[in-house]
């Protein structure tokens, strides 16, 4: 692939973070920080909306496609090892790195030409706003996604929530209150995906890409998903989740019985131990966002968000999970019981002249 100095973001240690090129008809965005699983920064975000804005009136590309460097994902999320360090200095620039993220999963969703996302590998977080909002999305045998943000003291943002909130009955509840990392055939079935294509295949779709229509090289390359666990599940987790009570959907859980009991204790054990603010509030963030378009979605977790930087539990379970990795973050509060209705409440307030405005569309994609 041939890239020249202007299609590449701001170097760091000699390497472009994110490079840009065109064979054929076809836009290929590459991000290009393999050691980090290609996590996004900054530099990146902002790369990836100017050169979409530019494909978008360019009549030489006909279809973009995303896809990441290395062997081991398209992108883990955001850099959270950058998003603690400004979080001990007050947070402003993790502020301003959302602002623009947000606005990059907006333009996705509404491009005006088909945006083709690799979803191999792992994609967490910030890889699901630049993948799962695309025209075309492709995942594999080798796919783990989802959104773990209540492990880090954090909730499902990038428009997580607004994906989630329209998951079949309440698999995306329990995606986003357990963090769990699913399948290609799971993220299928909650709607964060589209087409199956073995990764092997991977690179004759991209060679396909250059000259064919996006719909017609997918569907020729795409196979029968395998089946997806969470398909399977669906019973015992509609029935537990159907609460808007984080406490109650425990109790649930641990009150199902026979062949599903195990799956279901584990889930109780796996909320339980996750940040009970980021829990509560997640879980209200879900409920909100069934009655919000998606740029709406998105202003309501830039502001959800703004209120996390200036909680302890985002801090801590970056400390606990990436930093220090001893997996003991000591929540505040710590348990379900002692966060209050009127503490959810606060993370939902309006931000004033803080918040967040996106570019009006008239249907947002799913």
């Amino acid at each position: 692939m041939t890239v020249t100095p202007e299609s590449a973001a701001a170097p760091e240690n000699g390497a472009a973070e994110v490079l840009f090129a065109r064979r054929g008809h076809l836009g290929i965005i590459t991000l290009n920080r393999p050691k980090a699983v290609n996590a996004l920064t900054f530099g990146m975000v902002r790369a990836m909306l100017e050169q979409l804005t530019i494909w978008a009136d360019d009549d030489g590309v006909a279809t973009v496609l995303v896809q990441g460097a290395g062997e081991r994902g398209l992108c883990a999320g955001g850099d959270i090892v950058a998003i603690y360090r400004d979080l001990l200095t007050g947070g402003t620039q993790t502020a301003g790195f959302w602002a623009e993220e947000y606005r990059l999963n907006s333009l996705i969703a509404r491009y005006p030409k088909p945006y083709v996302a690799f979803m191999d590998g792992l994609v967490l977080g910030g890889g699901v706003g630049i993948s799962a909002h695309g025209s075309y999305r492709v995942v594999t045998e080798r796919t783990r996604t989802g959104m773990p943000e209540t492990t880090i003291g954090f909730v499902p943002d990038v428009g997580g929530t607004f994906l989630l909130a329209r998951s079949p009955g309440e698999a995306g509840t329990h995606a986003a209150l357990t963090g769990a990392h699913l399948t290609g055939a799971d993220a299928l079935f909650l709607g964060l995906a589209d087409h199956f294509v073995p990764a092997d295949s991977l690179p004759g779709l991209a060679a396909a890409l250059e000259n064919e229509s996006a719909e017609a090289a997918v569907v020729r390359c795409a196979r029968a998903s395998p089946p997806s666990v969470l398909a399977g599940q669906r019973g015992w987790i509609d029935e537990a989740y159907a609460s808007d009570d984080a406490e109650d959907i425990v109790r649930r859980l641990r009150d199902v019985e026979g062949a599903a009991m195990a799956a279901a204790e584990e889930a109780a054990d796996t909320i339980e131990a996750k940040s009970p603010t980021a829990v509560k509030v997640a879980l209200e963030s879900l409920r909100r966002a069934k009655d919000l378009t998606l740029d709406e979605a998105l202003a309501q977790e830039y502001r959800v968000g703004l209120r996390f930087l200036a909680a302890p539990d985002f801090r801590e379970g970056i400390r606990a999970q990436v930093v220090d990795k001893d997996r003991t973050p000591l929540w505040k509060p710590a348990t379900l019981h002692e966060v209050r209705p009127a503490d959810v409440d606060r993370f939902f307030e309006p931000l004033g002249d803080r918040e967040l405005t996106l570019q009006p569309k008239e249907t947002d994609h799913v």
